[in-house]
């Protein structure tokens, strides 16, 4: 019951955060379209106790601008573009059950900030929800300008604070990986798409580390030897879902896994530094090993 009742302040704070300034009637007419009403209509009462409830729990305050209609915005909106209680109400609904029951102790619960990429997220879900494809104007971070272009959104995807969106372009007939927060504008067509049958985002994300996917790399059985202390956080927090542990000794590990050994994985691995020795294949550990030696010479220069 709690729980439901966090996911509908979440839903109100949200659409108003989006519309900035709605008046009761719309947010009423969105509320019925919502899975989450069950079809049944907000009443005006029970609008007021949720606006009370949403101060009173996340300090957001709802006020009500009576000039022009009666229209309902965020007065401290500011609060949802640091990051902290926007994202902590978007992607962690969970840990507010845990905040809700410990308010004293909000200033001691320090929230992570992340980009802002979930502004679009809300309708690229309701965009899959009605199969409809949407334009985006994207920028890259390999590239000096902007594009718009067509995307049919198949998922999107959470990873390291971040989220993607997994889609077909019909303009090159791939299926391409964009980063919520380089996407720069977006709107939700009335063209419709059909959802390719074989196509299942857990399979297309299955043997890779990250949000990196290239065929052109060959998937490879990996073997790490990591420090006895390093190996502690590995087996917290697996590099992926084929990791095992081999051997185990009071000096260090050795760990085995399977995955295309893109970029993303690479880098991961590099974050280790010392603590980790890749042992095969050779030409990874050779790989790793001239990057190393690349950093120490740019070092080097600088003495």
């Amino acid at each position: 019951m709690a729980s439901n009742l966090i996911n509908k302040y979440v839903w109100l704070v949200e659409t108003i955060y989006k519309a900035q300034r709605i008046t009761f009637e719309e947010i009423n007419e969105r509320w019925i379209r919502s899975e989450i009403s069950e079809g049944l209509e907000l009443p005006l009462r029970t609008f007021h106790k949720w606006r009370i409830a949403v101060e009173e729990m996340y300090g957001l305050i709802i006020e009500c601008e009576r000039k022009g209609g009666y229209h309902y915005y965020i007065a401290n909106a500011e609060e949802l573009k640091t990051g902290g209680i926007r994202n902590w109400l978007l992607n962690t609904i969970s840990v507010s059950n845990l905040l809700i029951e410990n308010q004293h102790l909000k200033d001691r619960i320090l929230l992570e900030e992340i980009p802002s990429g979930q502004d679009y997220l809300a309708d690229i879900i309701e965009a899959m929800k009605k199969g409809c494809c949407i334009t985006i104007t994207y920028q890259s971070y390999w590239r000096d300008e902007s594009n718009t272009f067509i995307v049919e959104p198949y998922c999107v995807k959470l990873f390291k604070q971040r989220w993607y969106l997994v889609g077909r372009s019909p303009y090159n007939n791939k299926v391409l990986i964009y980063a919520l927060d380089r996407i720069l504008h977006m709107i939700v067509t009335e063209t419709r798409f059909d959802m390719p049958k074989a196509f299942q985002p857990s399979d297309f994300f299955k043997d890779y580390y990250g949000v990196i996917v290239d065929n052109n790399i060959s998937i490879e059985k990996i073997r790490l030897k990591v420090s006895s202390r390093q190996a502690n956080y590995l087996r917290s927090l697996p590099l992926h879902s084929t990791q095992v542990e081999l051997d185990k000794t009071d000096d260090y590990s050795i760990f085995d896994l399977e995955v295309h050994p893109t970029f993303d994985f690479i880098q991961e691995l590099l974050k280790h530094g010392e603590e980790l020795e890749i042992l095969s294949p050779d030409w990874l550990r050779k790989d790793i090993a001239k990057k190393i030696k690349q950093m120490w010479d740019k070092y080097l220069k600088e003495e």
